[in-house]
């Protein structure tokens, strides 16, 4: 149905005794029907906005979790580890030279670099400080294996020969450990798409206490268009299209903040990526960038906030109609 005519408007709004009365300010000549530019208005706008930005949050640091957590698992499975631990009765540098050829002739691996004692020690520094003296310690000797990607080795086989050329050899995969990162990884993926989830609801639920108080303030209009052969869903699609818009808009605020943040803290991370409390951020993080695919989930989020924001006030007013009807 189209908008009904000032002129039809004007002659409704006509008192019984021939005399006509003024109309609602609303319905003045290029008002809108629906007015959201009103302090309730803003003040769902700003609600919108930091609803937004929260999701926007929550989301991208999922994504940021997704992301490092595929970057650690594919390092920790191209990676294998051969620990041999000293015995006196044995020379631990043939040992480890002879794990060392054995790791080599292995199919699928790529590089098998044994650790020196000094670099072995280092390792324990962190845990037991420096300064210490390691001689009297029966400190175990390393050998990283890298795999080629996309290979896929067994290594029973180096198990067993390990087992039978090495004594007190040990060869871990660091399946436990990928498997310990991907239950982390999807445990705080699903924190985040709950979070979301709540933020959602909680949009929703502010903008259909707005819209039933902007029914309220507007009854005398509804009751005029009513009056002019306006039906429920014109109506309906008034303050759709009206509440849409105002989402979009305060969605569109809160996704900008939350990307900007996050180019912010990439710039401030990779500035301190030669100090130690950046090279664990990186180590945790990677670089701390969501990439194109997190900036295209945050755009996704403030188009779905505005979407529900348009469809929750129609089913909003459709329902105060039929209530109050």
């Amino acid at each position: 149905m189209n908008a009904p005519s000032q002129p039809r408007l004007k002659k409704a709004a006509a008192a019984p005794d021939g005399q006509k009365r003024s109309l609602p300010a609303s319905l003045s000549r290029n008002a809108p029907l629906v007015p959201v530019d009103s302090a309730g208005g803003q003040a769902l706008a700003a609600v919108i906005a930091i609803l937004t930005f929260l999701a926007a949050l929550c989301a991208g640091g999922a994504e940021l979790v997704a992301a490092s957590s595929a970057q650690w698992r594919s390092e920790i499975s191209r990676e294998v580890t051969i620990q041999i631990r000293p015995n006196a009765q044995r020379s631990i540098d043939q040992d480890v030279e002879r794990a060392v050829a054995l790791a080599r002739q292995a199919p699928g691996v790529e590089v098998a670099q044994a650790f020196t004692r000094e670099e072995s020690e280092r390792l324990l520094e962190p845990w037991l400080g420096t300064g210490l003296d390691f001689n009297d310690l029966p400190v175990p000797r390393l050998i990283v294996i890298k795999i080629r990607e996309g290979a896929k080795p067994d290594f029973s086989a180096l198990r067993q020969a390990l087992q039978r050329d090495v004594p007190g050899a040990t060869l871990d995969d660091h399946a436990l450990w990928v498997s310990r990162l991907s239950t982390m990884a999807n445990t705080i993926i699903g924190v985040g798409v709950f979070l979301v989830s709540l933020v959602l609801v909680a949009a929703a639920l502010a903008v259909i206490f707005a819209t039933r108080g902007a029914m309220a303030s507007n009854r005398e209009v509804v009751d005029v268009l009513h009056f002019v052969g306006a039906n429920d869903d014109f109506i309906a699609k008034e303050f759709q299209r009206r509440f849409f818009r105002l989402g979009l808009r305060g969605a569109a605020i809160g996704a900008g903040a939350a990307m900007v943040l996050t180019l912010i803290l990439g710039l401030v991370t990779r500035s301190w990526r030669a100090s130690p409390t950046g090279d664990q951020i990186e180590a945790l993080f990677g670089a701390f960038t969501i990439g194109w695919r997190g900036y295209a989930i945050v755009i996704l989020i403030a188009l779905f906030v505005a979407v529900i924001t348009g469809i929750v006030s129609r089913l909003t007013v459709r329902r105060f109609l039929n209530e109050n009807g």
